[in-house]
């Protein structure tokens, strides 16, 4: 059984993968059609920025972010706050970083593969690139939107490294699920770590097998109209 303390974990690390997965959609949409569709010789050193978090170590990351938001670093001296470290803000911010390529990745995908042909045609019927943006463009990127969120969803609810940096553990403020899962597991309470684990890998499945699910039944849809308007 789940412990009080444990479903507050729960509830602060659905909260954290919501807020942080809005802001990565928004930040991330522009960033990833900037990337599909611009030419310039920058757009590599871009596009390896962004994947960083994938092969660097998450401790790496929140150790410079803990430098970066502590009462003696850059942003942490601009602000109100004595520091955005161990705080819920402090974690939205790492669980960005850390969770960008898993939304942007999906979202330029989705961009290329929509081709530029559909938006030519929509230009020459005068539609401006805000128009054919939204009409055009984001339509057609649909299973990407999808898949990106929910991958950056998961990834945020599955973050240790980064948010144990940044956040540290606080219970009801930086503790998220699994942070609890390692005091469990520190504690020697199995039992405990073994039913919050489950709820955490069951939610991931479920997500995984919605994408999924999703992606194969549009697949199925675009082949069945081609082959209506080929």
């Amino acid at each position: 059984m789940l412990t009080p303390a444990d479903m507050t974990a729960l509830t602060l690390t659905l909260r954290l993968a919501v807020v942080t997965t809005g802001i990565l959609l928004l930040v991330g949409t522009p960033l990833a059609w900037f990337m599909a569709r611009s030419r310039s010789p920058f757009r590599v050193v871009l596009e390896a920025v962004v994947a960083l978090p994938l092969v660097l170590p998450p401790t790496v990351l929140g150790f410079y972010l803990l430098l970066l938001l502590g009462p003696r670093g850059p942003l942490g001296t601009l602000l109100a706050e004595p520091s955005l470290a161990f705080t819920f803000p402090g974690l939205v911010i790492g669980s960005a970083l850390y969770s960008l390529p898993f939304v942007v990745q999906p979202l330029q995908n989705a961009f290329r593969a929509a081709g530029r042909t559909p938006l030519d045609v929509a230009a020459t019927l005068g539609a401006g690139p805000l128009d054919r943006f939204f009409t055009v463009a984001l339509p057609l990127a649909r299973p990407g939107f999808v898949t990106a969120s929910v991958l950056g969803f998961a990834h945020t609810v599955g973050e240790f490294g980064v948010v144990l940096m940044i956040g540290g553990n606080i219970p009801g403020v930086t503790r998220v699920a699994s942070i609890a899962v390692y005091d469990h597991v520190e504690r020697l309470d199995y039992a405990s770590a073994h039913a919050l684990s489950l709820v955490l890998m069951a939610a991931s499945l479920v997500m995984l097998v919605a994408v999924y699910a999703y992606n194969h039944l549009h697949d199925r849809h675009a082949a069945g109209a081609a082959r209506v308007f080929p």
